[in-house]
């Protein structure tokens, strides 16, 4: 027995495992100016909030890691600016993303218009991508303009995690990215089977053609 006191392979399941099953993912958030995508990044990211949080320029970039049972999951978030300038760039930095978070200002009408204009985006660049809804500013729900059944209705249709949030009071904000951690792993884990699947046909395949054919005697 080591000195330590934990055998060799108590130690690699501490140390080796967790990093095997360690998966980044690029995360983007979309919306409109002002809804808060920002404020949302770093409540999740550093605990903090900043009411005069400056307008992002182009794009912001921070990394969060969510621990899902025996999977770490690493976000790398891509905070994108949501002044209508900047539209023609985004294109570039959603390619490639494995997850999305639309965000729209639950006092904004327009600001859901914009974001229903980007999830019918997202979806015809990508079939696999998770998309998530968030209705931000609801510690402002006093001053509410999209409906929670609204927007819980078009997430159903359009298969979307939806939670309703507040940077401010880091309402759902946690459980929203955890979510689509949750979701992310599960396509993971589907693409996995599925490849194995082929693997396997394809080793199937292989031994029947090896078995088959005529054997002279």
């Amino acid at each position: 027995m080591p000195r330590n006191g934990h055998s060799r392979a108590e130690r690699l399941d501490v140390n080796v495992v967790p990093r095997l099953r360690q998966r980044p993912y690029k995360t983007v958030l979309l919306g409109a100016c002002d809804v808060g995508k920002s404020s949302l990044a770093i409540r999740l990211v550093k605990g903090q909030f900043n009411a005069s949080e400056q307008y992002t320029i182009g794009v912001a970039f921070l990394t969060h890691t969510l621990n899902l049972n025996n999977v770490t999951v690493m976000l790398h978030i891509w905070d994108t600016a949501g002044q209508e300038r900047y539209h023609s760039l985004l294109p570039m930095y959603y390619r490639g993303a494995q997850a999305a978070v639309v965000v729209y200002d639950i006092t904004s009408k327009f600001s859901f218009d914009c974001a229903k204009s980007w999830v019918n985006e997202l979806q015809q660049s990508s079939s696999s991508i998770v998309i998530a809804l968030a209705g931000n500013k609801i510690d402002m729900a006093a001053r509410r303009m999209v409906e929670f059944e609204e927007a819980q209705a078009y997430a159903d249709e359009n298969e979307l995690v939806f939670m309703e949030t507040s940077a401010k009071t880091a309402t759902n904000i946690e459980e929203l990215f955890r979510a689509i951690g949750q979701e992310l792993v599960k396509i993971k884990d589907v693409d996995r089977e599925v490849v194995e699947r082929g693997r396997r046909l394809t080793r199937r395949t292989k031994k029947t053609r090896r078995t088959a054919g005529c054997h002279c005697k």
